[in-house]
């Protein structure tokens, strides 16, 4: 084509233009005005002379006259000649969209790639703010929106939030990655999200229990009974405030690394008719009002990513101050602590596994937060577990696991931060204690055709170095089995549950034989809006700081506290059998009813610290029920409002009678939680 303009045009008259230089086009959005470009730049000294002494549309001749091979055609460009472009319009278009603010443009255009050998560059908002930057800006002077931008688009309302607006795109909750410029300085790369938290929990808690008169005092001087008054309230307060630095795309793949803290603060009121239950001086009084702030989270997650699979299948190393539970409803240990983990999945998510060890934390006493101004316990917990899906069956997924728990506190005594000892326990010869416990489990998980199941097998292996009766190393042999079943008919779930754990049958052997976990936290058999789960029963036989069973767990394990003592395996054990419901009335609304009945698996032990003949296996019968509220069917407000009566039986009543009280104890369990 060229060669043929080349030898055609000298016999026209035509002079050959001389090449064209490149012209580029830069085209930059957050420079324009709204609804104008940038005018094209020409770079070519004959269009520079060409524009100056020819019209835009002609080609001149030498009589002035022009002719039509030389006019312009629309649609066509001729090497070398510009039009000449219109004067620049500046619009007033009020209810127009503008230009995007700077802080849209997450990321400009390198010059790289197709575009980039054109010398385009073009600046435009990410895929997370392309929507948000239409927004109407607030007016400088008025401080108010123009919304008139509303009538001409009315669907970009709905876009259009406040960035403290926890159910619409927000940076304070990984909705949308940090600008460049605007985050710290030791992250490196693009793609990071920030994601911030605040939970308040508000509980309100008027319940009663057998509260043991002081053998020193008592707030009634007529009093000569075991047992005193029995009612008593507990308020809470509780915020806790998180924030997280994550890099990746977590919406299809995990993040590559994650810089996690959170911290919780409680408040808390506590009333009770005794002394010396809230503290062992008996001048203290019947109320205390105690507050702590607690670090409950503080990691690094780190993504292998030479691991990753094409479906994303991956392996992460975690450590520091983190969250781990150890089963699927959490009967062994579910806590924050101190640890380093390794997990991740294969085969398409059907395999998940972890390997994980913990150093335990000192917690605080009347919060049960972790205090890390205290040196760690001398506990360690190291675990590990493979989960499968569909295994055995399409819809079920099975876990097996191996946790060890090496305790080598038997030279340590721990007092609590209201005087009572915690380490070791008020029981039998008072001697420290140290053991070694193995826990074989395997847990089940989902859906066979219509029928929901849990379950939790257990097998308790180890020795403990000092019994607290025989003052001899014994032989720890213990077991648990728990199952929920459960069926869905329309709104409605009707759920059956069983737990058995065993019991020490002769204290006095070379083997422990009670079940006893870590630190359960049970969601199981109503969970704590039951009353044996939620509430604490002293056993005043065996010391003021020892109880039948912990706050928040099911086993009857004759330990301080499951939050600062030890592990012990010379107790009753536990048997329950339960029937609850959960009905949905409305989207928002779930109402729940529970009835467990309790045993004691053997009473052996019991006989043998209260020094009596015989004590019934029956515990009683637990009822409760439960309404919780979601108003805006989310998990940003949840409101819950239980009630919980036990029913002693003969076991019960033999061990905490009292004379002209009520026989009957109750919980009420009133909570708010409200999260961004």
């Amino acid at each position: 084509m060229h060669q043929a303009i080349a030898l055609v045009a000298p016999m026209l008259g035509i002079s050959q233009p001389a090449p064209a230089l490149p012209v580029h086009l830069f085209v930059r959005l957050d420079d324009a005005a709204p609804g104008a470009l940038a005018p094209q730049e020409a770079t070519s000294p004959q269009a520079d002379t060409a524009s100056q002494t020819t019209p835009a549309n002609t080609t001149a001749m030498p009589g002035g006259e022009t002719e039509a091979d030389g006019a312009l055609i629309d649609g066509r460009r001729r090497p070398g000649f510009n039009k000449q472009l219109p004067d620049r319009i500046d619009q007033d278009n009020p209810g127009a969209v503008g230009a995007p603010p700077p802080e849209a443009f997450y990321d400009k255009y390198d010059g790289d790639g197709p575009i980039g050998d054109l010398g385009l560059e073009v600046a435009l908002p990410d895929r997370w703010r392309i929507m948000s930057s239409l927004c109407p800006q607030k007016d400088a002077a008025t401080g108010k929106k123009d919304r008139a931008l509303y009538t001409l688009f009315p669907r970009l309302e709905y876009v259009c939030h406040s960035k403290l607006d926890p159910f619409h795109h927000s940076l304070l909750k990984g909705d949308i990655p940090l600008a460049r410029g605007k985050r710290p300085g030791f992250l490196k790369g693009d793609d990071w999200f920030l994601i911030a938290s605040v939970v308040s929990d508000t509980v309100v808690e008027p319940r009663s229990f057998p509260i043991p008169v002081g053998n020193q005092t008592t707030t009634n001087p007529n009093a000569i009974d075991t047992f005193g008054h029995s009612n008593s309230l507990v308020l809470s307060q509780t915020f806790i405030a998180g924030i997280s630095l994550l890099k990746g795309m977590t919406a299809y793949k995990p993040p590559a690394v994650e810089y996690r803290i959170a911290i919780a603060a409680n408040l808390n009121h506590v009333q009770v008719p005794e002394r010396r239950v809230l503290f062992v001086e008996p001048s203290k009084g019947t109320r205390r009002t105690d507050g702590f702030i607690g670090l409950q989270e503080a990691f690094v997650d780190y993504h292998i990513g030479k691991f990753d699979t094409k479906r994303y299948d991956f392996i992460s190393l975690r450590g520091g101050i983190q969250p781990m539970q150890s089963d699927f409803r959490g009967f062994l240990f579910n806590d924050n602590q101190l640890g380093v983990r390794l997990f991740g999945n294969r085969d398409n998510n059907r395999f998940q596994f972890n390997l994980a060890a913990f150093w335990r934390l000192e917690k605080e006493t009347n919060s049960g937060l972790n205090d890390v101004s205290r040196a760690p316990r001398n506990d360690w917990v190291f675990m590990a577990n493979l989960y499968r899906q569909d295994f055995p069956v399409v819809g079920l997924t099975s876990q097996v696991s191996v946790t060890y728990n090496m305790n080598r506190e038997r030279n340590e005594i721990a007092v609590d931060t209201n005087g009572f000892p915690v380490r070791p326990a008020l029981l039998g010869d008072l001697r420290g204690r140290e053991y070694d416990v193995v826990y074989l489990g395997y847990a089940a998980d989902g859906r066979i055709g219509r029928l929901n199941l849990t379950g939790q097998l257990y097998a308790a292996l180890g020795e403990d170095r000092n019994n607290f009766l025989t003052s001899r190393p014994a032989e720890i042999k213990a077991f648990m089995a728990a199952a929920e079943l459960s069926y869905d008919i329309d709104w409605t779930r009707i759920r059956l549950s069983g737990l058995w754990a065993s019991g020490d049958s002769d204290p006095y052997d070379k083997i422990e034989g009670g079940f006893d976990a870590i630190f359960e936290n049970p969601q199981f058999a109503g969970a704590d809006t039951s009353y044996w789960i939620r509430q604490t029963i002293p056993f005043a036989g065996g010391g003021r700081a020892v109880s039948v069973n912990g706050r928040n767990g099911i086993l009857n394990s004759l330990r301080s506290s499951k939050e600062q003592g030890q592990s012990n395996f010379t107790n009753p054990g536990t048997m329950l059998l339960g029937v609850g419901t959960d009905f949905d009335l409305t989207p928002t609304v779930r109402v729940s009813t529970n009835v467990n009945h309790l045993w004691f698996q053997n009473t052996k032990v019991l006989q043998v610290l209260r020094n009596e003949g015989s004590i019934p296996r029956d515990i009683g019968w637990d009822a409760s029920v439960s309404a919780i509220w979601r108003p805006n069917a989310s998990q940003n407000l949840v409101f819950r409002l239980s009630g919980a009566v036990l029913e002693p039986g003969g076991g019960f009543d033999d061990l905490f009678a009292q004379q002209g009280k009520a026989r009957r104890f109750y919980s009420i369990l009133a909570n708010a939680t409200l999260a961004f």
